[in-house]
């Protein structure tokens, strides 16, 4: 009878052992799982993150684009009105020229009639 209680005994034993392995293996397993997710969630926000890096990246490279191109039509458009200005002011001087070489023939003119 006692080897029995024994045997029973023992079996109760080993049943609480593989208990407490069979808990301490699903306890570490799932703390393995909780790492990986932690460490996929983790690497998920730094490609979220580098992505709007990225994104924030080209929005300021066009913002910088347009304003460059603002520039250069400012600057075009500059040198086009004192391009402008330049040529009027040259065509005014060869018309001042123009009249005053005309006045001068006509009063070489006029000086020749009163001769």
């Amino acid at each position: 009878k006692w080897a029995g209680e024994r045997d029973a005994e023992d079996y109760k034993k080993h049943m609480a052992q593989e208990r407490r392995d069979s808990l301490a293996f699903r306890n570490a397993e799932g703390k393995r799982i909780r790492d990986v997710e932690g460490q996929m969630k983790a690497d998920e926000h730094l490609s979220e993150h580098e992505s709007y890096e990225l994104k924030w990246a080209g929005e300021r490279d066009a913002e910088d684009y347009k304003k460059h191109m603002a520039q250069e039509r400012r600057d075009s458009l500059a040198f086009r009105n004192a391009e402008g200005k330049r040529i009027r002011d040259v065509e005014g001087q060869m018309k001042a020229d123009e009249h005053l070489s005309e006045h001068e023939s006509y009063e070489l003119k006029w000086a020749g009639e009163r001769d």
